[in-house]
């Protein structure tokens, strides 16, 4: 049985207590909108919002019963919008947004409905942080279970790496615990498994110190300075300081007081820098990205962390339709920047950039690979490559201009990944993403014990059988 042959009456047990959903209901519409919403004709049969644990279990008792399968939305966004698939059961974590902080121990317990900014918001007020991604308005369910990356991992390493525990409902409907020493297979995989597993309730996260003010720079640099630009940046990210993380995106610049007039609407470099270290070695810090190449403009300022880690939220606009690719790399080459620079050039219009992180430091060093299901071995940086539109119009023109270029920069790239900042590519993609054979076996041997029937399938998913 499936929630398309299940009544919308049916695929929620007598007892549920909490919010319901169904196609035509006041709030149906605000409940399914999610962050990609290239599947605007996908309509979920019914959009569950559970009111605490004991009803979530029942739900999931029910679900299981009856060989239902399940779609879990946290933040909602997820790069193929399976958070809401088509006439299917939809758990729906996103109201489920409490944050505690122990000041004493640095521990933080923060719910799976909660955003970036709720934990960025409410580390702060502490003087700490848990490294995370780099748009606000992600949820820290599908970041943290994809690996979670961002502005700190340089110096504090991927969000999976601080994670210390998860709470959960499982398929059948049980509460557990997952960490190190409870259940420690369920752990591992959960850390760079994805939705698998089971309904996350509760994630607990290593806090760190952190400066109240964060330095954040801006350098603009014209398309013919890129290259140069983007060829020096291995040598310098190698050596830089892990307090560092500089984000080179390749855009058409904007209309903005900040940008000449002469290279509005063309395309360019924004290199955007995020600095925690001491506030008096931010500008040497800015002096030795500039010499990188000849910036047109360069923007500084010191910044709140919750301002800084919510600058690129306007690169990435909540509730479009979107397609994103991204691949690890080992090095970066001539012919890869060519061809990167040579999509600039005819990006479509809207929200169409291409990224690049740099690793390094304590994502890369720090922690091994099989500490985790989440692989980061041989990756020297990753690239990310979107685009945002608003009407199905654009669909061949956006989805066609990142799948090419994807598709051109992928020579010389590894086959290990991140699953997060990527369209599901396929069954063989996805056992490559955790790099060695063996760590895709324990995954499997994970989700057979944990969830033998699939019920949790809309995802990067690894069925049993």
């Amino acid at each position: 049985m499936s929630a398309l042959s299940v009544s919308p009456l049916d695929l929620a047990p007598t007892e549920f207590r909490g919010q319901k959903y169904r196609v035509g209901d006041p709030g149906y519409k605000d409940a399914r909108l999610i962050f990609n919403m290239a599947k605007d004709d996908w309509l979920p049969a019914l959009i569950a919002r559970p009111a605490d644990v004991a009803d979530l279990q029942a739900l999931m008792r029910h679900a299981f019963t009856n060989n239902i399968p399940v779609a879990i939305r946290g933040g909602g966004h997820g790069a193929d919008a399976s958070a809401m698939p088509h006439d299917q059961l939809v758990v729906d974590m996103s109201q489920w947004k409490e944050i505690s902080v122990d000041v004493n121990t640095q521990v933080v317990r923060a719910s799976a409905g909660a955003c970036l900014k709720d934990l960025d918001a409410a580390c702060a007020q502490h003087g700490l942080v848990v490294p995370a991604g780099t748009v606000s308005h992600t949820g820290i369910a599908g970041l943290t279970l994809g690996g979670g990356v961002g502005m700190n991992m340089r110096r504090f390493g991927a969000t999976v790496d601080n994670l210390l525990a998860c709470e959960l409902v499982t398929a059948d409907g049980r509460f557990v615990r997952a960490d190190k020493e409870e259940n420690p297979d369920l752990f591992w995989a959960l850390r760079g498994g994805g939705g698998n597993f089971g309904v996350v309730t509760t994630f607990e996260y290593r806090a760190h110190k952190f400066p109240a003010e964060v330095g954040l720079a801006t350098l603009i640099f014209d398309i013919v300075e890129t290259k140069q630009v983007l060829l020096k940046m291995t040598g310098f990210m190698k050596s830089a300081p892990r307090e560092l993380q500089a984000i080179p995106a390749l855009v058409t610049l904007p209309h903005a007081p900040h940008v000449p007039e002469e290279l509005h609407g063309a395309p360019g470099l924004i290199m955007i820098c995020a600095f925690s270290g001491q506030e008096a070695d931010f500008e040497g810090v800015v002096r030795d990205v500039a010499a990188l190449g000849k910036p047109t403009a360069i923007e500084k300022h010191m910044k709140p962390w919750v301002e800084v880690n919510s600058f690129l939220d306007a690169m990435a606009p909540y509730g479009m339709r979107s397609i994103t690719r991204g691949a690890y790399f080992s090095e970066v080459t001539e012919q890869m920047i060519d061809r990167m620079i040579a999509a600039a050039e005819r990006a479509p219009d809207g929200h169409a950039q291409e990224l690049w992180f740099f690793a390094g430091g304590a994502i890369t060093e720090d922690f091994e690979e099989d500490s985790c299901a989440f692989s980061r071995e041989g990756a020297l940086g990753f690239y990310q490559i979107v685009a945002q539109w608003k009407s199905s119009s654009g669909d061949e023109e956006h989805m066609s201009w990142v799948n090419e270029t994807a598709d051109q920069v992928a020579e010389g790239c590894l086959r290990n990944g991140y699953s997060n900042f990527s369209i599901n590519l396929g069954p063989e993609w996805v056992r490559n993403l955790f790099g060695k054979p063996e760590k895709y076996e324990r995954l499997l041997v994970a989700k057979k014990r944990w969830d033998p029937k699939n019920m949790f399938q809309f995802n990067k998913n690894f069925p049993v059988n």
